[in-house]
C-alpha cells in the first residue's frame, strides 16, 4: 500500500506530519481508550472510518464535551439492546446524550421497575465485555425501511430525514441528506443488534467501563403531548470509575439540597393544585427572604442610576404583533382572554373584539414607557428597572419546583443608549451583574454567547454581526472564560450569559444581556441627538437573576437551605430555659427587632433540649438560650447553629455581634 500524507494535531505538541500507510483513526490511536474519535477536517468521525491523504486529523479525547456525549451515545445504544435482548417486543424511540448522562425511550408494555434497572445492567455488563463492534452504514431510505420494519418509531424518523435541528434528540437519529445505521459486531462480524443513527460512537463496547440506569419515568413521543406515551431509562457513563463514583455523590449531595424538599422543611413555599402546575405561593418565612433579596437589590439598583416602573400584567394583542412575540414565541405564550365585541341596536359593532395575553416579557411594556413622550440624547443611558411578574406556557413535563415555573417575576431592566454609548455600558453592566450576584454568593462565574438562530430572528445580518462582535469584545474583556452557543440568541438579538457554578459545582445560567438593535425599529423609538436629529436608540435586556423564583430556588440548593445571616428569613431564636424566662428573651427579642434582626421567641410547651433541635433544622443562624443565671448576670447563652456555645455574654455585646454578622453578606 503506497504511503499518504496525514496531518496530525495533538494539543500537546505542534502540527505534525505522518508519513504512514495510515488508513484509520484506529491505526492512528490504536487502542488508546483516552481517544474515542477524530475530527478530519473539522468533522468529528469514527475512528474506524477510512482517512485519505491530506487530511487533518485531531483526537477527540473522550474526557472533552463532545467525547463524553459520544461515550454517552454509545452506553445508550448499550442500554437499548440490553432491553430487547430482556423484552424482545420493546420498541426502540430515540437514545440521545444529556448533561451528565443519556436517556433512551421505550415502547413497552409495563413500565420499568428498580428491579429491571439492576438487571438490565448486568446484561450491559455482557455486551461492555463482548467488546463489541460499532460500525457505521450508509443505506438508502428503503433499505432502512426493510431493515427497521419492525420499528415503528424508527420508520417515522425515517420519514423526517430533515430534523436534524429538532429539540426532541431525533437529530442524533437522522441527519439531513444521508442515513445511517450502526452495527453492533459480534468477534465473529455477524451482528448482535442495530440502531438507525447519525453517530460517532466508541470503536467498541469495551470503551464503556463506568455508567449506571439512575432513574425511569414516562415521556411522549419526540416530546409531543399529542403523541404515544413511552418509558424512558435514563443513565450516566463516565471515562473512570473514579469519575462515576464522584459523579454519584455530587447527585446524593445534590438530592439533600433539592429545593423542593428544603421549602417544604423549612415553610418557605409550595404549589397548591388548585392553582395548576408551576405556580408557586410563597409562606412568610420565604415571603421574607424574597421580600430581603428585593429590597437589597432595589438598593443597587437604585445607586446605579436605575429608575422604576411598574407595568400590567394583561395587554391587547396587538402589542405582541409589534414585539413580534406573536410570531416567534406564540407556543410559549398563554392562550389569549377573547373579549368578544360589543354591538349597537342596529346590530352595528360599537366596539370589535379583542384579544388579551399575560405578558410573557417586560420588553415591550418598557418601549411603551420610552415612547411615551420626546426623549433627548441627554437623557441616555436611560435604564428602566421592573421586578415584572411574566406568565410562560411551559410544558408540564419541564417544569421543576421552583427553577422551571409557568408564573414568575423578573427582575427586568432595559437601557436604551446611544450607539457610541454602547460598549461602555455593556462593561459596567457586567461589572455589575457580577458584583451583585457576588453579594448573594455566587462567585464562580464563566460567560455564554449566544449567536443568532438563522431560522429564527429578525433584522439584518449586519446588524446581528455588529452586536455579537460588541458582546464578544465585552465578554473577552472581562477576564472571565467564553463559552460560544451558537444559534442560542433569542430571535431579537444576540446575548451574553452568566453562567455560575454552586457550592457543588453544578452550573446554573444566572444573568443574561442582550443586545437589540431590532425593537426600538419595530417600536419607532427615537431621541433626539445633540445635533438635533432623530436617532434610533440601541437597546438593552437585562435579567440579573432570571426570575426572583428560580434564583431562590438556586440560593436553597447553593446553601443547603443553611442561608448567610443577612439572607435567613429567621435570624435568631430566643429559647427560655423555663417559661418564667419568657419575658426576659422577649425584651432582648425587642431591643433586636429595633436594630432591624428578624427575631422570634420559642414560647411553646417543649423543652429546651427540643426548642434548641427544632432551631437548628430550621437552619437559624444565632440562638440565644436564657435561664435564671443568664437573667441575673443580664446576659445569655450564645448558640451558633453549628452547636458551638459561649455561655454568659452580656445583652450588649450579643446584639453587637448579630448585627455584626448581618450587615457582613460574606459571612455564612
Amino acid at each position: 500500500m503506497s504511503s499518504m500524507s496525514i496531518t496530525l494535531v495533538r494539543a500537546d505538541a505542534s502540527q505534525q506530519q505522518v508519513l504512514d500507510t495510515t488508513t484509520t483513526g484506529l491505526d492512528l490511536f490504536g487502542d488508546d481508550r483516552t481517544v474515542v474519535a477524530v475530527r478530519v477536517n473539522s468533522e468529528v468521525r469514527d475512528l474506524h472510518l477510512p482517512l485519505s491523504d491530506g487530511d487533518v486529523v485531531e483526537p477527540v479525547l473522550v474526557g472533552s464535551p463532545e467525547g463524553l456525549s459520544i461515550l454517552r451515545h454509545s452506553t445508550a445504544h448499550v442500554l437499548a439492546q440490553a432491553v430487547q435482548a430482556v423484552q424482545a417486543d420493546a420498541k426502540l424511540g430515540i437514545g440521545p446524550p444529556v448533561t451528565d448522562g443519556f436517556y433512551y425511550d421505550f415502547e413497552v408494555a409495563e413500565p420499568f421497575t428498580p428491579e429491571d434497572l439492576s438487571a438490565l445492567e448486568k446484561v450491559m455488563q455482557r455486551i461492555v465485555k463482548e467488546r463489541q463492534r460499532f460500525r457505521r452504514r450508509v443505506v438508502s431510505d428503503d433499505e432502512a425501511r426493510t431493515e427497521l420494519a419492525a420499528e415503528p418509531h424508527k420508520l417515522e424518523l425515517i420519514g423526517l430525514k430533515s430534523t436534524a435541528n429538532a429539540d426532541d434528540g431525533s437529530d442524533v437519529e437522522v441527519g439531513a441528506g444521508e442515513l445511517t445505521i450502526y452495527d453492533n459486531l459480534r468477534r465473529d462480524d455477524s451482528v448482535a443488534w442495530k440502531d438507525l443513527c447519525r453517530g460517532p460512537h466508541v470503536p467498541h463496547t469495551g470503551y464503556i467501563n463506568a455508567y449506571a440506569l439512575t432513574r425511569t419515568s414516562a415521556a411522549y413521543w419526540r416530546g409531543d403531548q399529542r403523541n404515544q406515551q413511552l418509558q424512558r431509562i435514563y443513565g450516566t457513563a463516565w471515562p473512570s470509575r473514579d469519575e462515576l463514583k464522584a459523579y454519584q455523590r455530587r447527585i446524593e449531595e445534590a438530592a439533600k439540597r433539592d429545593h423542593r424538599r428544603l421549602g417544604q422543611e423549612l415553610d418557605l413555599f409550595s404549589f397548591p393544585d388548585e392553582l395548576g402546575s408551576g405556580l408557586a405561593v410563597f409562606h412568610p418565612k420565604g415571603g421574607v427572604l424574597r421580600k430581603v433579596m428585593e429590597d437589597y437589590s432595589r438598593q443597587r439598583h437604585a445607586e446605579a442610576g436605575y429608575e422604576f416602573v411598574y407595568t400590567p400584567h394583561i395587554t391587547k394583542g396587538h402589542l405582541f404583533e409589534t414585539s413580534g412575540h406573536l410570531d416567534w414565541y406564540a407556543d410559549g405564550m398563554f392562550p389569549p382572554m377573547h373579549l368578544d365585541a360589543e354591538y349597537n341596536e342596529d346590530g352595528t359593532v360599537r366596539k370589535p373584539g379583542q384579544d388579551y395575553y399575560v405578558k410573557p416579557m417586560n420588553c415591550p411594556m418598557h418601549n411603551l414607557i420610552y415612547r411615551s413622550r420626546g426623549r433627548s440624547y441627554r437623557e441616555l443611558p436611560l435604564r428602566l428597572f421592573e421586578f415584572g411578574s411574566v406568565y410562560r406556557y411551559e410544558k408540564s413535563g419541564v417544569v421543576h419546583g421552583l427553577t422551571r415555573v409557568r408564573g414568575m417575576t423578573q427582575d427586568d431592566a432595559h437601557i436604551y443608549v446611544a450607539e457610541e454609548q454602547v460598549e461602555d455600558e455593556l462593561k459596567k453592566l457586567l461589572t455589575f451583574v457580577l458584583q451583585l450576584l457576588k453579594d448573594y454568593g455566587l462567585d464562580d462565574f464563566y460567560l455564554e454567547l449566544s449567536s443568532k438562530n438563522p431560522d429564527k430572528f429578525v433584522g439584518s445580518d449586519e446588524i446581528w454581526e455588529q452586536a455579537t462582535a460588541t458582546l464578544e469584545r465585552v465578554a473577552l474583556e472581562s477576564g472571565l472564560e467564553l463559552v460560544p452557543d451558537p444559534g442560542g440568541a433569542a430571535f431579537y438579538g444576540p446575548k451574553i450569559s452568566v453562567q455560575a457554578r454552586d457550592a457543588i459545582g453544578r452550573t446554573w445560567q444566572m444573568s443574561t444581556i442582550q443586545l437589540d438593535f431590532n425593537l426600538p425599529e419595530r417600536f419607532e423609538l427615537e431621541y433626539q441627538s445633540a445635533e438635533g436629529a432623530r436617532k434610533r436608540p440601541i437597546m438593552i435586556h437585562r435579567a440579573l437573576f432570571g426570575s426572583i423564583e428560580r434564583f431562590i430556588g438556586v440560593l436553597i440548593e447553593h446553601y443547603a437551605g443553611v442561608f448567610p445571616p443577612w439572607l435567613a428569613p429567621v435570624q435568631v431564636v430566643g429559647i427560655p430555659v423555663a417559661g418564667e424566662f419568657d419575658a426576659y428573651l422577649q425584651g432582648i427579642a425587642d431591643r433586636l427587632r429595633q436594630a432591624g434582626v428578624r427575631v422570634e421567641v420559642d414560647t411553646s410547651d417543649d423543652r429546651m433540649q427540643k426548642k434548641i433541635r427544632t432551631a437548628q433544622k430550621s437552619k437559624v443562624p444565632f440562638m440565644l438560650i436564657a435561664g435564671g443565671d443568664d437573667q441575673a448576670a443580664n446576659a445569655v447563652s450564645f448558640r451558633y447553629r453549628d452547636g458551638t456555645q459561649k455561655n454568659g455574654v452580656p445583652i450588649e455585646q450579643a446584639i453587637i455581634e448579630i448585627v455584626d454578622a448581618i450587615n457582613d453578606r460574606r459571612q455564612v
